[in-house]
């Protein structure tokens, strides 16, 4: 029999439950999923099954089922324990993600908000001299890339 075909085991069944996720092995979006987001989750792989090299991890090019072959032949578990394994880390990650991305919206938002002040405030005062004299503000910004561009310059041939 194929490990991979073989039923979910007992361990792999109560793992998944314990952790409240149904065992989506079978599903197309967790293997697009894991497909995703697998450069992400080569350290955490590695982590989890240091006997595994990364070389070896990145030839399956985040094949879900290569990868838990893989980590199956070299640690003695069965594919389908190791594909549950390797999906439940898929959803811890995504679930820090979003835990991530939920803490940064009031800054994202607040960012936004001090932008359109700062953009509100500070375009009229640096519009009105631009307008008022075209060429010695095109002068100034000349100058200013020329000065920025020599700095660059020097800055790489001393190092």
């Amino acid at each position: 029999m194929d490990p991979q075909s073989e039923p979910p085991t007992p361990a792999s069944q109560a793992t998944s439950e314990a952790a409240g996720t149904q065992p989506h092995s079978h599903t197309q979006s967790g293997y697009d999923a894991f497909r995703e987001r697998f450069e992400t989750l080569i350290p955490t792989i590695q982590r989890e099954w240091p006997e595994v090299a990364r070389h070896t991890l990145e030839a399956t090019r985040g094949s879900l089922d290569e990868v838990a072959a893989v980590i199956a032949s070299q640690t003695g578990r069965t594919a389908t324990v190791v594909q549950g394994q390797l999906l439940e880390l898929l959803q811890v990650a995504e679930e820090q993600t979003h835990r991530i991305a939920h803490t940064l919206e009031p800054l994202e938002d607040q960012l936004e908000r001090l932008l359109d002040e700062l953009d509100a405030t500070l375009r009229p005062r640096i519009e009105k001299p631009v307008r008022e004299r075209p060429l010695l503000a095109l002068g100034i910004a000349a100058g200013v890339g020329l000065l920025t561009g020599l700095l660059l310059s020097s800055a790489r041939r001393s190092a």
